[in-house]
């Protein structure tokens, strides 16, 4: 199946963590268990099953969450990527992309840019249904805009970018009674304005809006009420390749296949999606309960599945990275903006620094991640060549430089009890939140904070234990007061602007950090003078500069997903550039594939 979320800043779930069960220092005992690397490059992208295939029958997806599904099941409100993964077989997505993730015409709608006048055009196929019958329309396109841009909207997704539509912040506002950018000028074609046109357009950036909703469901529902609704949370309508059928809250969806799909009917009858425990996760596997294991598997337990001859594991460079955030303010709901606190505990960029250059993200990808992970630099996945700086150096293990910065910024041990003092001879105890999953995360983030402690810095677990997923990112999104730094991951998308991730009006913005020469290099990637390629790549690099200076938010991992599938299954691909969809996949067993 190709997973193409190519415009949303999906906040990618879990991995977050990692680490060994052995003192920072202590490295006997885990070298033993080394592994030789697996060659990434050798991971195939579909699978290479060749036997006849059945009529119909029924994909069994198993979802790896060690936490119910919120089921949210409108591009416009979900914020995670479980729900991600459920909608994805409903895909009410406009757009497709081709080389180097930008847009192409060969999707539900076609994209036309005037640079000169700043204005998109976006024209939509015609006699194309939704799943209840109804015609799709251009007001289908046009409508999520106002559910996003209205004064009530719960999402996270009217932020810097979304406003460059002109009129948008008006609307939001409550000062004018229409979005006036965008403009309906017949029933499949819609126009829209922008205060500026920046190359990120042209992969999804700028304010525009990947998918359509069905204006004819959702529009007499007050927005406010939307994530609460029956239309987001039961039955929703979708232009995708299946259709809800059944749910269990939090636990398992049935999803038939969608007669109306505007690229035919899929081959599958229907699709079941079940929340399995990462801990039972290998177990299933090889029992054959599952054809496949999504969103992708845990990379630190390849080495439990790598030897199954039931299943085919198919992997792929992520568009995603892992990081270490500090919590450096608050998100003013009323002006929706971050504000930085000058006083919190972690607003010294020296500290960040040497808790940065203490962990030995090194050993742990070598020794838990079997070459699926490797020490990142930046803020911007090697998958994106043109803009990625393979030049930083970033924040490689080195102990003497943590300690040396540390003597400089004032932390030292007053009382000589092992730990360092903060600048005026407080005691000082950093609060980390990271994310449940296997005994390995635990293993990990202890690890981590014996590094740490290597250095003089005492580190706890914010609730004395990791979070569930749910859980952290509420405790996270609400600046809990308990949340020095945490542990999570980002999955950008197919469009590397980071202005949606760290602007100060992005909700996702997490770790509350802002500043004047920050929002100017933002808007410098996403500029008109950035539409010339290479000055588009120099304002990146400088970006990335400031960022890993700065550290605010410090890059832990680069990733290779791995995606295990049951051999009675044909033609499911991760390819970035396929074509084909979940509606070509088919199965060659009434059954899965047992393992020996």
């Amino acid at each position: 199946m190709n997973k193409k979320n190519w415009l949303l800043l999906t906040v990618l779930a879990a991995i977050m963590l990692v680490l060994a069960a052995c003192g920072g220092g202590d490295k006997s005992g885990e070298k033993s268990n080394q592994k030789e690397k697996v060659d990434t490059s050798k991971f195939p992208l579909q699978t290479t099953n060749k036997d006849e295939s059945i009529k119909g029958g029924t994909l069994k997806v198993a979802l790896q969450s060690d936490a119910p599904f919120k089921g949210l099941f409108l591009y416009e409100v979900y914020e995670d990527a479980y729900d991600a993964e459920i909608l994805s077989y409903t895909s009410n997505s406009i757009f497709t992309t081709k080389e180097d993730f930008l847009i192409d015409n060969d999707g539900l709608a076609k994209l036309d840019v005037d640079t000169d006048a700043k204005k998109a055009t976006i024209t939509i196929k015609k006699d194309v249904k939704w799943s209840d019958d109804q015609p799709f329309t251009i007001d289908d396109v046009i409508y999520p805009y106002y559910i996003i841009g209205d004064k009530d909207y719960t999402g996270v997704r009217y932020d810097t970018d979304f406003q460059n539509i002109v009129g948008a912040k008006e609307y939001h506002d409550g000062k004018a009674k229409d979005i006036s950018g965008i403009k309906k000028i017949d029933d499949y074609t819609a126009e829209i304005s922008f205060k500026k046109i920046s190359p990120a357009i042209y992969s999804g950036g700028d304010g525009l809006w990947g998918y359509a909703a069905p204006k004819h469901q959702l529009e007499k529902i007050a927005v406010k009420d939307l994530q609460k609704s029956d239309a987001v949370r039961k039955n929703p309508v979708t232009l995708g390749a299946f259709v809800i059928n059944k749910i269990v809250k939090g636990e398992s969806v049935e999803l038939v296949a969608n007669k109306n799909y505007y690229k035919g009917q899929p081959k599958l009858d229907k699709v079941v999606i079940e929340v399995v425990p990462s801990a039972s996760m290998a177990a299933a596997l090889k029992a054959g309960k599952y054809d496949v294991s999504v969103p992708n598997y845990p990379a630190n337990d390849y080495a439990s599945i790598k030897d199954f001859k039931n299943i085919e594991i198919l992997g792929r460079p992520e568009l995603a990275y892992s990081y270490l955030g500090f919590k450096l303010g608050k998100w003013d709901s009323k002006k929706s903006e971050v504000v930085v606190d000058e006083n919190a505990k972690m607003n010294d960029k020296q500290l960040r620094q040497a808790i940065a250059y203490a962990m030995n993200i090194e050993e742990v990808a070598d020794v838990y991640y079997d070459g699926l992970r490797t020490r990142g630099n930046s803020l911007i996945p090697p998958v994106f060549s043109s803009f990625y700086d393979d030049s930083l150096k970033g924040y490689k293990y080195d102990k003497k430089k943590a300690e040396e910065l540390l003597d400089a910024a004032g932390y030292k041990d007053t009382n000589n009890d092992g730990y360092r003092e903060d600048k005026d001879g407080k005691p000082l105890t950093i609060k980390l939140a990271g994310m449940a999953g296997s005994d390995k995360d635990d293993k990990i983030v202890q690890f981590y904070i014996q590094n740490w402690k290597d250095v003089g810095l005492k580190v706890e677990l914010s609730t004395g234990r990791l979070i569930e997923f749910n859980s952290f990112y509420e405790k996270v999104k609400a600046d809990d007061k308990d949340i020095d730094m945490y542990m999570a991951a980002w999955g950008t998308g197919t469009n590397p602007s980071p202005i949606g991730l760290y602007s100060k009006a992005a909700q996702f913005n997490y770790n509350r950090y802002t500043s004047p020469e920050l929002e100017k290099l933002l808007l410098d990637i996403d500029s008109p003078e950035a539409l010339d390629s290479k000055y588009r790549a120099e304002a990146f690099g400088k970006w990335q500069e400031f960022m890993s200076d700065n550290a605010a938010t410090v890059p832990m991992y680069f990733r290779t997903e791995i995606i295990p599938v049951n051999k009675r299954v044909k033609n499911w691909t991760i390819d970035y550039l396929a074509k084909d969809g979940i509606e070509k996949v088919e199965l060659t067993a009434d059954e899965p594939v047992k393992g020996e």
